[in-house]
């Protein structure tokens, strides 16, 4: 395969889950609201983190109110991580493939682009979860087309590869950013906020009835067992993980256990460690420092994947485009100190 196709398809799907992603965010912390209606203005800041972009938030917007915030993850153009700007990059990388991917993949996706940038001229719709609920819908629905319609070869890989990276780099960040600037403060530990605010955390993954069934009571030990260390929920890290390096071998054709390059390499090694670590564990260490240190290690992974797949390609504009957007996912990547406000190096 081309490493112009690859790197397509590895960004199609990595923009669509991120769009997804984001509109979850957006969808649970206004269901949030009305669930915990005391807390309000200070729960908007900790969206912009998640998605790792405080800073240039900030630079253009005086504050993190539900409008500024709702406006800037949705509709925001000069936001490269935005719901429309996340479509216009999937969108102009599928177009760029059409040849390879169903014509089924094309049209959801141009569709799902066509909603979005139809809702620019509709203020209104940024404020409501309905809305967001729908992108997020699209996003899975995306996911059930190309399973069902692309033939599974290495394009197919390319996908579920790039699918699974995101999604770990984004339930991190869920645990990561939520747990600092969420939690309330001690005397409501053990609350119904408290409960709330962790309820919350996981319906931002999709596992809250999930987790109810395997865990019942909600606590942070069990919620990062469930997030992290889990290898049957399809959001947890490890299963993420798991899945992309069985797509990575897939690609190569070399056997699961062993590494042909740096992907294989870093992507196994960050598999086994996590495979081999216990919730108390990891609680013990640090739940931040261990999150911080996984997104750095996520993120050379995605630049191994990079390097041994993507680069091999003539200089040129197609290259100058694919590393202007590794240099945006290495931001996106980045591990990000929700205390301190500072990224990771």
């Amino acid at each position: 395969m081309l490493s112009r196709v690859a790197d397509a398809l590895y960004w199609m799907s990595r923009y669509v889950e991120r769009a997804e992603n984001v509109a979850r965010f957006i969808s649970v912390n206004l269901n949030l609201l009305l669930d915990a209606p005391g807390t309000t203005e200070e729960q908007w800041m900790p969206l912009v983190v998640t998605t790792g972009d405080r800073d240039p938030f900030q630079e253009r917007y005086r504050e993190a109110n539900r409008q500024n915030v709702l406006h800037f993850l949705t509709f925001d153009e000069e936001n490269p991580n935005s719901i429309l700007s996340c479509l216009t990059s999937a969108r102009s990388n599928a177009r760029s493939v059409r040849e390879i991917i169903s014509a089924e993949m094309w049209e959801h996706i141009n569709r799902t682009y066509l909603m979005v940038k139809e809702g620019l001229h509709n203020p209104e719709l940024e404020q409501l979860a309905d809305f967001h609920d729908q992108i997020r819908r699209s996003g899975q629905h995306f996911i059930g087309v190309t399973d069902a319609t692309m033939t599974h070869n290495e394009g197919w890989h390319f996908c579920r590869l790039a699918r699974l990276i995101e999604r770990a780099d984004k339930t991190s960040r869920i645990l990561d950013v939520k747990y600092f600037m969420l939690l309330p403060s001690p005397v409501d530990v053990g609350t119904t906020l408290d409960d709330a605010q962790w309820s919350a955390l996981l319906r931002s993954a999709s596992g809250f009835q999930m987790y109810r069934q395997r865990h019942g009571r909600i606590t942070p030990s069990n919620v990062v067992e469930f997030l992290v260390l889990d290898r049957q929920f399809p959001r947890a890290i490890l299963y993420c993980l798991t899945k992309a390096n069985e797509s990575l071998h897939a690609v190569t054709g070399a056997a699961l256990g062993g590494f042909t390059n740096q992907a294989e390499k870093k992507l196994g090694q960050l598999q086994a460690e996590l495979a081999f670590v216990r919730a108390h564990e990891i609680i013990d260490r640090g739940l931040h420092e261990f999150i911080d240190n996984l997104q750095t290690r996520m993120n050379d992974v995605g630049e191994a994947i990079y390097e041994t797949f993507l680069a091999i390609q003539p200089i040129g504009q197609v290259q100058f485009q694919s590393m202007r957007r590794l240099n945006r996912f290495q931001n996106m990547g980045a591990g990000y100190d929700a205390l301190s406000g500072s990224e990771s190096q």
